[in-house]
C-alpha cells in the first residue's frame, strides 16, 4: 500500500507540473521544475521498491532533464 502511494504522488506532482509548464517563466521556475523533479524523485522510489530497473533509469533521466530546465530558465531570469 505505501509502494502504490508514493508511486501516486509521484504521478500526481507530474501532473500537476505539467498544467503550470506553458505559464511565465517565473511561475515555471517556483512552480514547474519542483513539482516535476519531486514528483521524478517519488517515481524514482517507487520504481525501486518494485524492482525495475529500466524505470529506475528512466526516471533518473527524467529528473535530470528536470533539473537542467530548472537551471536554464533560471540562467535567464538572472541575465535579465
Amino acid at each position: 500500500m505505501l509502494k502504490e502511494a508514493i508511486g501516486i504522488l509521484g504521478l500526481v506532482l507530474i501532473i500537476l507540473g505539467n498544467f503550470t509548464i506553458y505559464k511565465e517563466k517565473r511561475i515555471r521556475r517556483k512552480y514547474t521544475y519542483p513539482l516535476l523533479i519531486f514528483g521524478g524523485i517519488f517515481l524514482t522510489i517507487y520504481s525501486v521498491l518494485i524492482q525495475n530497473t529500466i524505470f529506475v533509469i528512466l526516471q533518473i533521466l527524467f529528473i535530470v532533464s528536470a533539473v537542467c530546465g530548472l537551471i536554464k530558465i533560471h540562467r535567464r531570469i538572472k541575465q535579465k
